[in-house]
């Protein structure tokens, strides 16, 4: 049912909507701007080589991003008149999409982890187990997210915009969700650097001739599990921030600046941050294929759907 508010109470709303949808616009910048600097990248070291689980998982984050950081600036742009319908159809797709892809980068976490753990079967078990059981629950408790939110068209002051109404313990759900994933990353970023410190100890004790090249490696992995793990801290603060009651239906100015740098750091952490998770390690291959004449000889890390570590290592 479409809401109708007229008169200056309705100028907050409309004054804080403007707001948003520029972050919401900034948003979608930065993610286009991220695809078009690495566009030559990716069709070197995506579309020129071999088809993998890798590959998929990297086109459906990238292209999926682009599309997604625009849907969901549209319930803050008050120039375009949005109905029930497609008011309920946003709140599906934004919600579903933030389930989804947060899964499919916990694949890409799993399979850098197994291969850091030289392809331990047990590892493997571990972190699938680990991942299904968190997923699982993090869908069912969206399910359910889902079955009380309302999407209505709001009309204020001639200004179009997206209601969206959460019923029951929604907020405590949501943070349930924010919970679950937030314990995920801790055990991935602890177990990667546990991986390192091994066997950074490990190459310096025995003073290994092959572990300048994995110790580089180690740090390409170290470095964008870090530098992810952070932006996913900057989102959970945020997040947690704004689920209290005071913020959670203000329309003041600290509000919406919050709300905006939150979509955008979204954005960033699963569109932009994510799919370098991909590019950063094949492209540290392709540099030691580049330098190195012995290259395909060699017993070393190759990121395509794992990372082979060289089996002679004592860890």
């Amino acid at each position: 049912m479409t809401v109708i508010l007229n008169g200056p109470s309705s100028w907050p709303l409309i004054s804080s909507t403007v707001l948003l949808s520029y972050w919401s616009v900034a948003g979608s910048a930065v993610v286009l701007y991220d695809w078009v600097l690495t566009l030559g990248q990716e069709i070197e070291l995506i579309w020129n080589q071999r088809w993998s689980l890798m590959t998929v998982l990297y086109l459906i984050i990238r292209y999926i991003g682009i599309p997604f950081s625009v849907v969901s600036s549209l319930p803050s742009i008050t120039m375009i008149s949005l109905t029930d319908v497609v008011s309920n159809i946003l709140i599906y797709t934004i919600n579903g999409t933030n389930v989804i892809i947060p899964a499919m980068l916990s694949v890409i976490m799993i399979a850098r982890l197994h291969a850091m753990y030289q392809g331990s079967r047990m590892m493997l078990i571990f972190l699938v187990v680990i991942f299904l059981v968190v997923n699982i629950v993090c869908a069912v408790i969206m399910a359910i997210v889902l079955e009380h939110s309302v999407g209505e068209e709001l009309i204020a002051s001639g200004a179009y915009m997206c209601d969206f109404q959460y019923g029951g313990d929604v907020q405590l759900l949501i943070g349930m969700i924010w919970a679950f994933n937030s314990g995920w990353q801790v055990l991935t970023l602890c177990l990667s650097i546990w991986a390192a410190a091994k066997y950074f100890y490990n190459f310096r004790r025995l003073g290994l001739s092959t572990g300048s090249t994995i110790r580089d490696c180690f740090r390409v992995l170290i470095k964008s599990h870090v530098l992810y793990f952070a932006s996913f801290v900057c989102v959970s603060c945020l997040q947690s921030g704004l689920l209290s009651p005071e913020l959670e239906n203000s329309t003041s100015t600290g509000a919406q600046i919050l709300y905006g740098a939150l979509q955008i750091l979204v954005d960033v952490q699963m569109f932009v941050l994510g799919p370098r998770l991909i590019l950063s390690v094949r492209g540290y291959h392709a540099q030691l294929v580049a330098n190195s004449d012995a290259a395909t000889s060699m017993n070393s890390i190759v990121f395509q759907e794992r990372v082979y570590v060289p089996t002679s290592s004592i860890v």
